[in-house]
């Protein structure tokens, strides 16, 4: 009997789509996927560093298969994989604490996994692979992509920003781009297997390396290029770093009809001082004149952004800077995020952390600030008619299918499942904070 798989996914996009990759590598290898872990053979976790809440999550749910384990013995397979296997503590304790865990692999030896597999079941050994000093791009790696009708497409892996709180550029490594043919190719490839829409992924896309002598030089050539090709709805990116963002890429909102009127371009922080320390390399000033460029180009594009709350030495007047900066860009959206130490960075050894209440007060002041201007700009919705790309039936809403607009909206309607991955027209009759109702046209 073929063996099964289950895989729990923390954190980004990018481990998002790493997910995907592995379970095309495990399916490609024999293994059916499990409705539940307590139920598969293999076990695999793929693991995030940037916050601390999402440590202890996923070693709280390790330890819950220790029972399981002990039961089953080599008849139940444990995988760790991901950002967290990169930090050299992390392998220690599990070594440890968790000695049970038959295979660790890092964020860019994914590729191996199947090669691990064999030698696990061949040697009876643990198995170990953690990528350390950077390697190639692996490409044409089997997927199995969440959805039919969209995907994930990686670009670039790693970063060379070194935000002072950020974990990244010592678990995902120096700032490497794909060749612009071989990105071309994958989203052909996937345009001919049902593909509608593509999202493409990045620490920085803005920072897109292509061909210097080529017609795909950097980030704007590369979209420019994607537009072009026969079948594909929609283009869609993340993530945008703000010093980077140029007139060129703002362009293309007005030039390409495929890219989706959406940009999620991350603040973190309204004060200039708290933004010089974060060692982000913009002001607020700067950041602002982007947003006014983007709704100049786009009149109807929607604008979201990362917050993080209670940074080191952030004061009641820097928390205030942050408020003023959201209400003059006038998100749509915000995800927000309570400071948290990251071992490794510089931010952990500053000595100014603000005191838990402290960032939890403001935190609750800042979602009240952003849910109420989210709530307004869907507001405006009520009455129109847009086109959606349904994703499949609405979570926990019985009767009723879901999708995205081309700002990204989350619209909901009644609906069959028939309409998964097709574009349909959509009357708004109703809104909330978080998503829109409507009925199908």
């Amino acid at each position: 009997m073929s063996k099964t798989y289950f895989i729990q996914t923390f954190g980004c996009q990018m481990n998002e789509h790493d997910s995907e990759v592995m379970a095309g590598l495990l399916e490609e290898k024999g293994f059916l996927p499990a409705r539940t872990k307590n139920e598969a053979d293999l076990v695999l976790f793929n693991t995030c560093s940037i916050r601390d809440n999402a440590d202890k999550r996923f070693f709280g749910t390790l330890g819950q298969l220790k029972n399981k384990k002990l039961e089953k013995g080599d008849d139940l397979i444990v995988c760790c994989t991901g950002c967290m296997m990169q930090q050299q503590r992390v392998i220690d304790s599990i070594k440890s604490k968790y000695p049970w865990v038959d295979v660790v692999l890092g964020t860019h030896n994914i590729h191996e996994l199947p090669d691990l597999l064999d030698n696990l079941y061949r040697e009876r050994q643990k198995q170990l692979s953690v990528w350390q000093d950077g390697g190639e791009i692996i490409e044409g790696l089997p997927v199995r992509r969440l959805f039919e009708h969209k995907s994930y497409v990686n670009i670039t892996f790693g970063c060379n920003n070194f935000c002072t709180y950020c974990i990244v550029p010592y678990t995902r490594g120096r700032e490497r781009s794909r060749k612009p043919s071989d990105i071309v190719k994958e989203v052909e490839g996937l345009v001919a297997d049902g593909v509608k829409e593509i999202m493409l992924l990045g620490q920085n896309v803005n920072s897109y390396k292509g061909d210097p002598e080529g017609p795909v030089a950097d980030f704007p050539d590369l979209v420019k290029r994607l537009n072009e090709v026969e079948g594909l709805e929609r283009i869609r990116f993340m993530t945008s770093h703000p010093k980077d963002l140029s007139d060129k890429l703002i362009d293309c909102f007005r030039t390409c009809d495929k890219l989706c009127h959406n940009f999620h371009l991350p603040v973190q922080s309204g004060s200039d001082r708290i933004l010089k320390r974060m060692n982000r390399r913009y002001d607020s000033r700067k950041y602002l004149d982007l947003v006014r460029k983007l709704r100049e180009a786009c009149p109807d594009i929607s604008i979201s952004t990362d917050i993080i709350v209670g940074f080191p030495g952030e004061t009641e007047e820097d928390f205030e800077d942050t408020l003023k900066l959201c209400r003059e860009a006038d998100y749509d959206s915000a995800f927000t995020f309570l400071y948290s130490i990251r071992k490794g960075t510089p931010a952990a050894e500053y000595e100014d952390q603000v005191p838990e209440d402290v960032k939890h007060e403001r935190f609750n002041r800042l979602c009240d600030e952003i849910n109420e201007t989210s709530a307004y700009k869907n507001s405006l919705y009520v009455g129109r008619e847009v086109e959606v790309l349904c994703d499949g039936p609405a979570k926990r809403v019985r009767g009723k299918m879901s999708g995205r607009t081309g700002t990204f909206k989350l619209v909901k309607f009644k609906g069959g499942s028939e309409l998964t991955g097709k574009l349909v027209k959509v009357r708004i009759t109703s809104s909330n904070t978080f998503s829109l109702e409507g009925e199908l046209i």
